[in-house]
């Protein structure tokens, strides 16, 4: 069953190859095990600054439970609570939530509902004045159209307004967005083969300025 990915995954592909596989200045370490734990770890070699976290996770598959907890080096404690298709088939339930030593606390809710040919998702943040999020995709036969916006509960407005229209194959990918209506977005992205991938990626702000980015990905081993 094709399921219609999430709004920010379309492009995941494209975006991949410019921000992935780049160390440059970065020595950067993970380790994972079969026992859920992961532990990673990043040297920058320019401000001599390192950064490591540890992640554990416990499944409950009889329940489509999954509990996950995160520490890392900036001292923020984060907790995670998943039910998926407990309820109902499609339907993930996430409370999420961090904690710092400098007293900051966040914590929402995060629904998404999926099927064939949609993608319905909900972030609700537990602060008064904080942002609700709501996403909905549909696809059929690899054409997509998305739609996202940002409501802020204290000014009972809409303050981000974003849609987004593409075609995704295995092997090739088309992608455009425009936010707010003032930003424009375009990626094309197409795998050559098992060792070479390409991307082009173009952005610009109306009357300002344009950005153009292409990249060619090839995998040695």
């Amino acid at each position: 069953m094709a399921v219609s990915p999430m709004y920010a995954d379309p492009a995941k592909s494209a975006r991949d190859i410019f921000i992935k596989g780049y160390g440059f200045g970065l020595i950067k370490f993970d380790l994972k095990t079969k026992m859920k734990f992961t532990s990673s770890g990043s040297a920058n070699t320019e401000s001599a600054k390192v950064t490591g976290s540890l992640e554990t996770k416990y499944r409950g598959t009889e329940y489509g439970l999954t509990f996950t907890e995160s520490y890392n080096t900036d001292n923020m404690l984060g907790a995670e609570i998943t039910v998926e298709d407990h309820l109902a088939h499609g339907l993930q339930l996430t409370f999420d939530s961090s904690f710092s030593t400098l007293a900051e606390k966040n914590a929402k809710i995060k629904t998404e509902y999926k099927q064939e040919h949609i993608d319905l998702g909900c972030d609700i943040d537990f602060a008064i004045t904080g942002p609700s999020t709501g996403a909905l995709v549909l696809g059929y036969e690899g054409r997509l159209a998305g739609y996202q916006m940002n409501f802020e509960t204290a000014k009972s407005l809409v303050t981000q307004s974003k849609f987004e229209v593409g075609y995704k194959t295995n092997e090739f990918q088309l992608h455009t967005n425009v936010n707010d209506g003032t930003e424009f977005g375009d990626s094309l992205y197409q795998k050559v083969n098992k060792k070479v991938e390409a991307t082009v990626n173009l952005s610009w702000i109306a009357g300002n300025s344009t950005h153009f980015g292409i990249a060619v990905k090839y995998q040695i081993n």
